[in-house]
């Protein structure tokens, strides 16, 4: 039995989780690892959710096409010879925000600076049909250490005829007796820090759902989906990223960079619209929540854009 959207974020918003499932893992079981989820399809590791205490928030890493390509940048987690090392929050499929009520919750400067996504208990992972899926709720902890806010996070995954396909759901809830104020800043969203062969000047292209090439092209603007390509040790691989129609201030922002990463941010307007009087911040009143819905599209060989063109009406329905 697969659980809908509506229950989920219902139950995300009263403090409840969905029960329909064929197996739930309540710890790390399968993973060996402490602070991981392991997420299995057909046998094999696509991903894995990575949560332990050392980080400041938790994320998917690594990700890989069918074929096990691996399109993710290993540093810091599992750094290869001669990769890139800035940006250390930049660590696989991961949510946050540079401004929320003030507070970072995007970039790490140390704990006496650096706000906080910090688990509220083990996340849990289960099948349903054929996703596999891992549920997450989150404090959002300044750093004084009085939470602010919860957040809900829902990644889904699958094998699909076009490749590794990531769901996710990300619900903020302003439930401690205040409004969350999302700041207007270029830095945060949902994103990806892709491995170095998918850097613009090695080589990929970066296109968007208006046909639009190239960062230069593309940072800043609104479009449906975003679709980074390149080859990976000789092997052609892409990945597809789209904002769900839902989604507020749909076709959102993008934060697509020449080096790698590739974030939907709906908030950093005067930053992408270098316009100083632009203000992109919204504020949720105590008691609101504020929902984000978004795909990740993993595939071996470039998908096409008709496809992704068609994946994406598709995803809209849903």
């Amino acid at each position: 039995m697969r659980i809908s959207r509506r229950e989920w974020i219902a139950a995300a918003l009263v403090g409840g989780g969905s029960t329909a499932c064929s197996k739930r893992l309540k710890t790390n079981e399968g993973a060996g690892r402490a602070g991981v989820l392991d997420i299995p399809l057909d046998g094999r590791v696509y991903a894995t959710y990575r949560f332990g205490r050392e980080w400041d928030k938790p994320f998917l890493f690594p990700l890989k096409t069918p074929s096990g390509v691996t399109v993710t940048r290993g540093w810091p987690v599992e750094p290869r010879p001669g990769e890139s090392d800035d940006h250390p929050w930049h660590r696989g499929v991961i949510w946050g925000h540079g401004l929320i009520n003030g507070y970072d919750f995007w970039r790490e400067l140390g704990r006496d600076k650096t706000a906080r996504l910090i688990p509220k208990a083990v996340p849990e992972g289960r099948t349903e049909g054929e996703l596999f899926v891992v549920e997450a709720e989150l404090d959002l902890v300044p750093p004084d250490g009085a939470t602010i806010g919860r957040c809900r996070q829902r990644f889904g995954v699958r094998s699909t005829p076009q490749g590794v396909e990531v769901s996710a759901e990300i619900v903020v809830a302003a439930d401690h007796g205040h409004g969350l104020t999302f700041g207007d800043t270029e830095d945060g969203g949902f994103g990806i820090r892709f491995d170095d062969a998918f850097r613009q000047d090695r080589g990929a292209k970066l296109l968007n759902s208006d046909g639009l090439v190239g960062s230069e092209n593309i940072w800043g603007k609104r479009a449906r989906w975003v679709q980074y390509s390149t080859e990976v040790g000789g092997k052609p691989a892409s990945v597809s990223i789209f904002d769900h129609p839902s989604n507020f201030r749909h076709p959102t922002y993008w934060h697509a960079r020449d080096y790698g990463l590739c974030a939907a941010n709906p908030f950093g307007l005067h930053d992408f619209l270098r316009d100083p009087n632009q203000d992109g911040s919204e504020t949720v009143g105590a008691g609101g929540k504020l929902a984000f819905r978004y795909r990740i599209l993993v595939a071996d060989g470039v998908t096409p854009v008709d496809e992704v063109e068609r994946l994406f009406e598709a995803y809209g329905e849903e």
